[in-house]
């Protein structure tokens, strides 16, 4: 095991119960205004949350607090990126539910430098640096198994999965969110109460996949177990394949036919539409268990054009390493953070395979720079499943209420004083005319323009004597020169790549360049 390899044990993991994990952050949703949630019996979402957990004075007791959450399931093509860094690129719920809870940590930052006063920081030892509270972990906690590489697991049921095929709808590129997408919606569901954003409806099972990014194929399913991959590792880049012959192993061992003796058996995995990064090597696409590789970076798909936008899969895997708060905040940060624990909700899941994606895939990562280190999360799983799920939802649906389809807004709720709800769509504040697209009123609180202009009000109210060294250099004017004077941050990342994920794709340096 690598000396950088290990886990922080703010608490004892005994002590979180992931069942109450999932029922804390389900009445959070429940809690929340209307605005944004899935029609009941017709729509689905995913959800995710961060959940602070403060280790009290009595030594048994934890109070959990959620102070992130985030649903949705989509998310924008490469071609509606914006230069200014006012569209939100990623609508997964994962990716909301971490970006506000940048939010939660930059107020809390704010509070810190200010007045001291955070339940969250306390001073560290490097001048103008901070350090999370004693006794203070975060969680994360997401209601499905993340896109990409952990959502390929044997399938052991008929259980479906997060990912209707989808059409995209054409000629309304950047202004999907305007009326005339809310009346067509409105003629295709024939009066019914349908919200906005209404973006595409279902075809057949050959149609492209949704942006979730998951799906399952028709294949007869039977419980399978497939050998865990995870401990072998290429020269280059860690890649192993679930092998057609695998799957023929396991015919032979329970038999070619089914109880009827009618048809032959083929074991199918759970299927993930986030596509190997180009460079790389593809799919081998073979029936049943071999139709994916797994351990490689995956792109999300997007609405019928290719994006840039990494699996969660993957980005879990990279927060494990490099931590959640990003290379801004890690101007202000001795150490970078990391989620102690992840639960997931009751869905298809396999621990292995998580392991396999989250954690086997960087663990061998070494020569990281102080205050960065391999921190894999323990893995727990819930038996609660999200009311908003996919299979609740299609367990709910009644005649008469349209094509199931998932919801074309992600909600972000987080513990700030200051707008703490940010509904959006297809990249944008929800609901917004054609008309208001490129103004401030448009703008996600969770774009990159509005967290950047966060992260400036936080340097201008920490006082000059106290200022990290690495922001008092005078040249730092854009986003890009603020993230790359995170130098700390910048070679953890460096080591992280050229170690474990050669192909991951660094966004455009033209897009990074708004102030």
């Amino acid at each position: 095991m690598p000396a950088s390899l290990h886990l922080h044990v703010p608490v004892r993991y005994n002590m979180v119960n992931a069942d109450e994990i999932a029922n804390l952050c389900y009445e959070r949703f429940d809690q929340l205004p209307r605005r944004g949630k899935p029609d009941p019996g017709r729509e689905w979402t995913l959800l995710a949350a961060v959940v602070k957990i403060t280790r009290c004075a009595d030594p048994d007791t934890v109070k959990k607090e959620v102070v992130s959450l985030g649903t949705g399931t989509k998310c924008i093509g490469q071609t509606l990126m914006s230069p200014n860094g006012d569209v939100l690129n990623d609508s997964h719920a994962e990716v909301i539910a971490r970006r506000g809870c940048i939010r939660y940590l930059i107020q809390e930052l704010h509070r810190a430098v200010s007045s001291g006063d955070s339940s969250v920081f306390c001073a560290a030892d490097e001048q103008g640096k901070w350090r999370l509270q004693p006794g203070v972990s975060f969680l994360f906690f997401t209601s499905h198994t993340p896109c990409g590489d952990a959502s390929i697991i044997p399938m052991t049921d008929s259980q479906s999965q997060p990912c209707p095929p989808v059409r995209s709808v054409k000629g309304h590129e950047g202004t999907d969110v305007g009326g005339d997408l809310k009346r067509k919606a409105e003629e295709q569901s024939k009066g019914q109460n349908t919200k906005l954003p209404r973006l595409e409806e279902q075809e057949t099972a050959e149609t492209s996949l949704e942006d979730r990014g998951d799906t399952k194929k028709s294949f007869p399913s039977n419980t399978s177990k497939s050998e865990d991959p995870s401990q072998s590792h290429s020269t280059e880049t860690p890649v192993e394949t679930v092998s057609q012959a695998s799957a023929q192993l396991e015919i032979k061992n329970r038999g070619p036919f089914d109880s009827a003796g009618l048809h032959p058996q083929v074991p199918d995995i759970h299927r993930t539409g986030a596509k190997c990064v180009p460079g790389g090597r593809a799919d081998p696409l073979h029936p049943g268990m071999g139709y994916h590789r797994t351990g490689v970076l995956r792109l999300k798909p997007g609405r019928g054009e290719p994006t840039l936008s990494l699996s969660c899969s993957d980005k879990l895997a990279h927060w494990a390493v490099l931590g959640f708060q990003g290379a801004l905040l890690s101007h202000y940060l001795q150490e970078a953070l990391y989620f102690s624990i992840m639960v997931v909700g009751k869905c298809p899941y396999s621990k292995e395979v998580m392991q396999r994606a989250l954690v086997t895939r960087s663990s061998h990562v070494s020569n990281l720079p102080a205050g960065f280190s391999v921190c894999p999360p323990l893995l727990l799983q819930s038996s609660l499943e999200f009311p908003f799920s996919q299979a609740q939802t299609e367990l709910q649906h009644q005649a008469g209420q349209g094509r199931i389809s998932p919801c074309g807004a992600a909600i972000s709720w987080c513990n700030v004083i200051e707008q703490p709800l940010d509904v959006t769509a297809n990249g944008y504040k929800h609901g917004v005319t054609k008309k208001a697209l490129g103004t401030a009123k448009a703008r996600s609180l969770l774009c990159k323009l509005e967290l950047f202009r966060s992260f400036l009000s936080l340097v201008s109210a920490t006082d000059p004597s106290v200022l990290p060294n690495s922001l008092r250099r005078s040249e730092l004017h854009t986003y890009w020169d603020y993230k790359q004077a995170s130098q700390s941050y910048q070679q953890a990342w460096q080591q992280l790549h050229s170690q474990a994920f050669p192909l991951w794709p660094r966004s455009e340096r033209n897009l990074l360049l708004f102030h």
